[in-house]
């Protein structure tokens, strides 16, 4: 397996928690100078959190499509290989039986 693809998972993941973090930031800002309005009541946090999370989102979809299709192919190759291995085993037990 190649150094590019041995991480796909990971790299996958931290791009996205790193897209969501730079959202919350900048609504974080928004907020505060009062671009986007606050929400109702004690609820700011939750409301900042949420809204980060809706725009991350398709953000994430968009610029992270390379490394969601390298991961993607790690997840296939080690169901693949795990696949192989149980039908290896029981084609031995086959044999023995």
């Amino acid at each position: 397996m190649s150094s590019t693809t041995s991480h796909a998972t990971l790299r996958y993941t931290l791009m996205r928690l790193g897209i969501f973090v730079g959202c919350f930031l900048v609504i974080s800002l928004l907020v505060q100078f009062g671009v986007f309005p606050s929400a109702i009541g004690d609820a700011n946090p939750l409301w900042v959190v949420l809204l980060a999370l809706v725009v991350s989102a398709p953000l994430s979809f968009v610029l992270l499509r390379r490394q969601r299709d390298a991961m993607s192919e790690q997840v296939y190759n080690g169901v693949t290989k795990a696949k192989g291995k149980l039908a290896a085993n029981q084609s031995q037990e086959d044999g023995v039986a």
